[in-house]
């Protein structure tokens, strides 16, 4: 088989959630699969990634914009390729394409609502998404979503057989582990001046991640416990974190909030291995994989009872009702206050962790593209 796998986001600087997950599965097929032939298209950027492989091709090409890009070049990057199948990795495809399509739809947040509260170009996406997710899901051949809420949801908004949409669960890297040397992660944390013991959260503007109530939750618990340990938010502006803490007239506790800016992602082990608890109250996930990463790093995780966390965390996180701050403010210095209650969320955790491989999610991968063709 000749395979083109669409993955026009991996070689931007900052990786985030999907961009991840194809690397990952893309890494995996070229370690299981030396029979087909890959050809891996990408948007210019720096592609030094993969490893080179024979029978993998990097095919990167600029354009003026996303959908230019999906809708135009790639399709004519298809044919001059001559794949047999395209896989698109992050929720849209184009709409007209010669050859059998396989399409791994992440979520659908952007089909539920849309109320405009996130960044300009978080909303220009969703608005995209909207347009091209419904066409697309029909013309494909196979639908792929990373848990079985998320493959519900699919099938009743976008009226698709359950049959024709697969589970494909996400995995964890190796390099997920809690066994880094002291000694690395002591220089780690002194690179970004990360305190003894802290509360880790992955904090960005999209409303689903809940920030606001996370910063709501930890002002509540520094006024019920004294001497608490500091929250650090990643990849998040202190600013915006400034104008909430002063909204609850705290302003005395910003001094308790430390921000690393972003850290790239071949560091992310090393900040799960450095802090002593991880918040994930995300309102709507269609699969969590922070949860997973944290755990495999000997992490307790505190989680939230909706859509996917609950199927991805099972029995190993503390799970918390994200809409209620107050629930979130318990959970943490329930935790913190019980040692015996984190050592056993990490026993826990460690072992969920193992049950998710990214090797398990490229075989499964692979079977799916030969019942296609």
């Amino acid at each position: 088989m000749k395979i083109g796998i669409e993955a026009q986001r991996i070689f931007r600087p900052k990786k985030h959630g999907m961009d991840v997950v194809a690397i990952e599965l893309i890494k995996n097929l070229q370690e299981i699969d030396e029979e087909n032939e890959y050809h891996v298209f990408g948007r210019t950027g720096v592609n030094d990634i993969f490893s080179k492989k024979p029978n993998f091709y990097i095919d990167t090409f600029s354009a003026f914009s996303y959908a230019d890009w999906e809708q135009f070049e790639l399709v004519k990057e298809v044919k001059k390729q001559k794949v047999d199948l395209l896989h698109c990795t992050a929720n849209t495809a184009p709409l007209y394409l010669s050859v059998p399509l396989v399409v791994t739809i992440h979520d659908i947040i952007y089909l539920e609502k849309l109320d405009f509260k996130g960044s300009s170009y978080q909303n220009l996406g969703n608005l995209y998404r909207r347009l091209i997710v419904p066409t697309v899901a029909k013309k494909a051949k196979v639908i792929l979503t990373v848990s079985e809420f998320e493959k519900q949801n699919i099938v009743k908004k976008l009226g698709l057989p359950e049959a024709k949409v697969k589970v494909l669960y996400n995995g964890v890297g190796p390099q997920f582990s809690n066994h880094y040397l002291t000694e690395e992660v002591e220089a780690f944390r002194g690179k970004y001046g990360l305190p003894k013991q802290f509360i880790m959260f992955l904090g960005n503007t999209a409303p689903k991640k809940n920030t606001e109530t996370v910063i709501k939750a930890y002002v509540d618990f520094c006024v019920q416990h004294k001497s608490p340990i500091p929250l650090v938010l990643l990849d998040y502006k202190k600013e915006l974190v400034a104008k909430v803490v002063s909204e609850l007239n705290r302003s005395e506790l910003l001094p308790n909030f430390v921000f690393p800016g972003y850290v790239p992602y071949a560091e992310i082990p090393l900040m799960y291995n450095a802090a002593t608890l991880f918040l994930y109250p995300s309102l709507r996930e269609s699969f969590g994989l922070p949860i997973l990463e944290a755990m495999a790093c000997g992490v307790p995780v505190i989680t939230s009872i909706t859509s996917s966390m609950p199927e991805v965390a099972g029995d190993a996180a503390e799970l918390i009702d994200p809409f209620n701050f107050k629930d979130l403010s318990v959970a943490i210095g329930k935790l913190l206050t019980n040692q015996d209650l984190r050592i056993n969320y990490k026993h826990k955790g460690l072992h969920r962790a193992k049950q998710f491989t990214w090797r398990r999610s490229a075989e499964e991968l692979v079977g799916i593209y030969k019942t296609i063709l």
